[in-house]
């Protein structure tokens, strides 16, 4: 299926956004997920199915000084 992942398109399993984000390596923590434009706090990654067409931006926050 397609998706588009931070604006770009991307052919992507069937998969959940918790799949998705461990598939990627990326670390949950300071990651913060949009899905189809809202915000989805990461107790719910593992439910929520992704379909095709669907959008995602996958936001890394980095503290420093």
């Amino acid at each position: 299926m397609k998706v588009t992942i931070n604006g770009d398109l991307a052919s992507i399993a069937a998969c959940t956004i918790g799949e998705l984000v461990a598939q990627r390596g990326l670390d949950p923590k300071g990651l913060v997920v949009e899905h189809n434009q809202r915000i989805v706090k990461q107790e719910k990654w593992p439910d929520i199915r992704l379909q095709d067409g669907d959008h995602l931006e996958l936001l890394s926050f980095v503290g420093g000084g």
